[in-house]
């Protein structure tokens, strides 16, 4: 096998496993809440929203800070620090401990993801980049596919510690091609650190964001611990913000903000994460809880939605090019929503024929078509040598929607105790999902146009007979 054989494998297996931890245990929640019956929903909400906060706030920073150290150092490093969190995951006594152990995860995963990119980069001619990215972002997408099926068998055959094991063969296959394969590399250039400040400022105004949203139904909306930690998590996020404005190495750059295809394209796509992060819990939720699905049969009922937005994001890719991305963005949000609106539909009794299929097609073709195109939307009118960057920051954005969305899908379920009031939280969910969805179209509609036609050849005029 090759050196750059083993390269890609270790790429895009950090890739797969990063991702792979963002789904997976969405499946599993049903099978940890029985398993730490003294912990509520909101509390257990963390487990999700804990590894999803630091993953946002140090996405960004990871980038720069291997840029300096070395690319090759600093994944390898982080690949470890992830197989040794997934271990402590998997032997967790406490649900406290589980939630420490995957804060440490998504930290890792947050420098897992941006320095794979970055070494996956100069392994390919600028003319065939796009190609490479492509293989990158597939691995991510086959890990969103694969999560929920997996985790069901796995917490079938076992239990849920499982889809915590399964990380250490594949760490350990990623951390044996990244030590044969890859070539160190960093930026000779690079001066200083970014501002790390920032990030922990802003993991912990998210965090308290999330705190106040998911504990806002117990404590009361317009209870002091609850007013607190909204007033403090806008001042932490002020700060950031402004400190973006004078640190030499800000978290985000301004200049990127002031370019409107980048400022609206990240609107959407935190927009329409909030729809399809708190969708994926919401579904898994409704599958168990309502129609009374084993975790295996809810986690292969979800497979239709992944494949039919692998499907159709290549093609939505060529249209977004010839007619522009707000033609694919805006249709795409619409169809979504009509998918959210016939899995709202569903009764208590199971239809999965009638109702399930064809709405979690909908939600795939959906996915497919704006999800992907708004992230080229924020990237449309971004220089080459920003790219890196630019992305990090619409990723971001990405796990920014992640952490509100799962907050106000598990604010909005609670801890139902009777199957009416399972279902008629799984409507309310549903709604929230059209309504983010439907705000991320309109925010599309801020792109501009599809780029102009290039100019057809004159037709020749025919002669005229004599």
């Amino acid at each position: 096998m090759t050196r750059r054989t083993l390269a890609l494998i270790a790429i895009c297996g950090g890739s797969f496993l990063a991702f792979l931890d963002a789904t997976i245990v969405n499946v599993s929640f049903p099978d940890i809440r029985r398993s730490f019956d003294d912990a509520t929903n909101a509390q257990l909400s963390w487990i999700l929203d804990g590894y999803f906060i630091v993953l946002a706030a140090f996405l960004i920073p990871a980038g720069g800070i291997a840029d300096r150290l070395g690319r090759r150092r600093v994944f390898l490093a982080s690949t470890a620090a992830f197989i040794a969190a997934s271990a402590l995951c998997a032997v967790a006594p406490s649900w406290q401990t589980l939630i420490a152990a995957r804060v440490v995860q998504g930290l890792a995963a947050a420098v897992m993801v941006p320095v794979s990119l970055a070494l996956l980069l100069p392994m390919f001619q600028i003319e065939r980049r796009a190609a490479g990215i492509g293989i990158w972002g597939a691995a991510a997408a086959l890990a969103a596919a694969f999560g929920p099926p997996l985790g069901g068998v796995l917490v079938e055959i076992a239990d849920w510690r499982w889809i915590f094991l399964v990380n250490l063969p594949l760490g350990a296959l990623v951390l044996a091609a990244g030590v044969r394969g890859l070539d160190e590399s960093r930026d000779e250039h690079a001066t200083g650190l970014p501002d790390l400040l920032a990030s922990a400022l802003s993991a912990i105004g998210l965090g308290l964001l999330a705190l106040a949203i998911v504990e806002g139904n117990s404590w009361g909306w317009a209870a002091p611990r609850t007013v607190a930690a909204f007033v403090v998590a806008l001042l932490l996020l002020l700060v950031v913000a402004r400190r973006c404005t004078t640190h030499p190495r800000p978290l985000v750059d301004p200049a990127l903000l002031r370019i409107p295809s980048f400022r609206w394209g990240n609107v959407g796509t935190l927009l329409f994460s909030m729809a399809f992060f708190s969708t994926i819990l919401g579904n898994i939720l409704f599958l168990t809880g309502v129609w009374q699905y084993s975790v295996l049969h809810a986690g292969l009922a979800t497979v239709p939605g992944p494949l039919m937005s692998a499907i159709v994001a290549g093609p939505a890719g060529r249209l977004a090019d010839r007619f522009g991305h707000r033609a694919v963005i805006v249709p795409g949000t619409l169809i979504y929503v009509a998918g959210l609106l016939t899995l709202r539909s569903a009764g208590a009794e199971p239809d999965y024929v009638g109702t399930w299929l064809p709405g979690m097609s909908m939600t795939g073709i959906g996915i497919g078509l704006a999800f992907p195109i708004l992230g080229a939307a924020a990237a449309a009118d971004i220089t080459a040598e920003r790219f890196g960057i630019a992305s990090a920051v619409t990723g971001a954005f990405r796990q920014f929607g992640a952490v509100l969305g799962t907050a106000i899908l598990v604010a909005i379920v609670g801890d139902p105790q009777t199957l009416a009031a399972a279902g008629a939280a799984a409507d309310d969910a549903y709604l929230f999902g059209v309504g983010a969805a439907l705000l991320a179209g309109v925010s599309a509609l801020a792109l501009r146009r599809a780029p102009a036609p290039i100019a057809a050849k004159p037709a020749r005029q025919p002669v005229a007979s004599r």
